[in-house]
């Protein structure tokens, strides 16, 4: 199990599911069982090359499902640690923002931006992992770079701005109070909400401060009776999660631009939100994304 964290950070970037990158994780260590491990020089990079591989199918197979999907689909949120915020690089690339960006790419693309930006793998070693020539590689990570540098917005990386946002955001749905949300919603802010068509989730997006408060101030007010909202970390961040009886029920992330909300994420589909449930497995979670990229 020595490798197991590194091909779950591996895989969930690639596919920004949660539950896919553990099945793909899983049915890695289900081919290593298979092999005979004196045959193998460099454990690792087998168990690297079979996730990726795996993961580039599965989100082969994914795309399909996603242009059914009901309403905007949303990375699933995973719980990361508090001090993974203070590294702007490890927190941008678990970053629901980054994520999202990386959807609009082939999934070669996807896998050679994971592995070479993420990771800091050469594209020689990728080439190698990937069944591929090197300069088709350099290709596809040039390719890559370049749509995600066109296509990402910038927002504010300060830990302790973000953190102080997301609390006093999470004080003004608590208490309904709209003019505390406005004084930190940026004029263009966009809310989009990810429900699977199995919530009342908006299924389009939510465009300036004023509509997008009330809807949240909505929202709110529509949470389970004895439900809880609590800050923690999520992809890197701090976010808003909500539980009922121990089960999450919503995970909100806010991303800023001069320390106003500029974009709100809003995960409610129950099948995305096993990963961010505060219980036993919560440290599985946290330590699996936390892998830092090769030297």
């Amino acid at each position: 199990m020595k490798h197991r964290g590194k091909l779950y950070a591996v895989a969930y970037r690639t596919l920004g599911s949660a539950t896919e990158a553990e099945d793909v994780v899983q049915e890695a260590w289900l081919r290593w069982s298979r092999v005979e491990p004196a045959t193998i020089v460099d454990a690792e990079a087998f168990l690297v090359r079979v996730t990726i591989r795996l993961a580039i199918d599965q989100l082969r197979s994914a795309r399909v499902r996603r242009e059914a999907y009901l309403g905007p689909w949303l990375p699933e949120p995973i719980l990361t640690r508090a001090d993974i915020a203070d590294d702007v690089v490890l927190a941008d690339s678990v970053s629901t923002a980054l994520l999202l960006v990386l959807e609009t790419l082939s999934p070669m693309e996807r896998a050679v931006f994971v592995l070479h930006e993420a990771f800091g793998y050469p594209y020689a070693e990728i080439a190698h992992l990937l069944g591929r020539s090197e300069p088709a590689v350099r290709q596809l990570g040039h390719r890559a770079r370049k749509a995600v540098a066109t296509r990402r917005h910038r927002y504010d990386s300060d830990p302790m701005t973000r953190q102080q946002v997301t609390t006093r955001f999470l004080a003004a749905c608590s208490d309904g109070d709209l003019t505390a949300l406005m004084e930190i919603l940026a004029p263009s802010v966009t809310m989009v909400s990810d429900g699977g068509g199995r919530t009342g989730a908006p299924r389009k997006p939510i465009h300036g401060s004023d509509l997008v408060a009330r809807a949240i101030v909505v929202l709110s007010r529509q949470q389970p009776v004895g439900s809880t909202a609590v800050v923690v970390q999520l992809n890197g961040g701090p976010g808003v999660l909500v539980s009922c009886a121990g089960t999450a029920v919503l995970a909100m992330t806010l991303h800023l631009v001069e320390g106003l909300v500029q974009s709100i994420q809003v995960v409610s589909n129950p099948q995305k939100l096993t990963a961010v449930a505060l219980g036993p497995t919560t440290s599985r979670a946290v330590s699996h994304i936390a892998v830092p990229p090769r030297p």
